[in-house]
């Protein structure tokens, strides 16, 4: 049987998510696993390390669902310089003799808190005309993005050494680091790029869950990988369990719907014991398959 649940990847620097996704791949592999299905919950850069949810078998039908997930980050901006990538990778394309002081950094933070309107990095894969935007900004021309809407739920100071000052930020899907950070560069009368990004969190997972590369090569060349991978509903903990029979979980997994179920209205995750079953919809009578799992 496939392995079904999430490795947590505490992905370095310098790899992409697709490749991170083939580095999974190469491990079940090695670990003579079946041929697996994976996915991941969510782009990193490659310069931003940190928690990256890679789905396997059953997972991948979650996957969505984590990259609408609140992520958490640390920060790191540099103020005096502005960078076309808007991060260390990138040409400095503007400079600022104005470094603020911390009282001012830390001044500011409430601005940037709560719902805000932010112009994505031209260094982004978000498309333009079917393009993606890095593509046209590396091949020289102006890209124009689209202001859009996100929240920011949390937003502090870490620490500050009078250029450098790292941020803990909390936020919604769709938000760019790179965007807030030269925002809250701007507005301090100065310009900034990053020069560390890592990701704490995505959705229920935090980096004491994350494993390293080494970690997932050593547990595959043991042929025992299962030791890295959490259950499938460790994606779910925000999702209360609804109890099923057998017969009512047979039922779910063809996408029968279940009538006359007392149950609490919303998403909840139909259990057969301690089997996931299928993601359900509930309106206090009738209870319909959301996402079946077939486990």
């Amino acid at each position: 049987m496939p392995l079904s649940g999430w490795i947590i990847l505490d992905k370095p620097y310098g790899l992409g998510s697709t490749q991170a996704v083939s580095a999974i791949k190469r491990a079940l592999r090695e670990a003579g696993e079946p041929k697996t299905k994976v996915g991941h919950g969510g782009t990193l850069d490659p310069l931003a390390t940190g928690v990256l949810p890679i789905a396997l078998g059953e997972a991948t039908k979650l996957a969505g669902r984590m990259l609408d997930a609140t992520k958490a980050y640390d920060f790191t901006i540099r103020f005096g310089e502005q960078t076309d990538t808007l991060d260390v990778e990138g040409k400095v394309v503007a400079t600022s003799d104005v470094l603020p002081h911390q009282a001012a950094v830390e001044a500011i933070l409430p601005r940037f808190t709560g719902p805000i309107d932010q112009v994505p990095p031209a260094y982004s894969a978000l498309k333009v005309d079917g393009q993606r935007a890095y593509d046209l900004a590396r091949a020289g021309e102006e890209v124009e993005l689209k202001t859009r809407s996100v929240t920011i739920h949390a937003l502090s100071l870490l620490s500050f050494d009078g250029r450098d000052a790292t941020l803990s930020a909390t936020v919604s899907k769709g938000t760019y680091i790179r965007s807030l950070a030269r925002d809250i560069a701007l507005a301090l009368g100065s310009v900034g790029h990053v020069t560390m990004l890592r990701r704490t969190k995505a959705g229920p997972f935090a980096l004491n869950q994350a494993i390293s590369l080494d970690f997932l090569g050593e547990a595959a060349k043991a042929r025992d990988l299962t030791r890295t991978v959490l259950p499938l509903d460790a994606g779910l903990d925000d999702i209360p369990a609804l109890p099923v029979t057998p017969d009512q979980a047979r039922l779910l997994r063809h996408g029968q719907a279940l009538f006359g179920i007392p149950a609490t209205p919303g998403l909840l995750l139909a259990r057969d014991g301690e089997t996931p079953v299928a993601l359900v919809e509930s309106d206090g009578v009738t209870i319909k398959v959301v996402r079946g799992f077939n486990l």
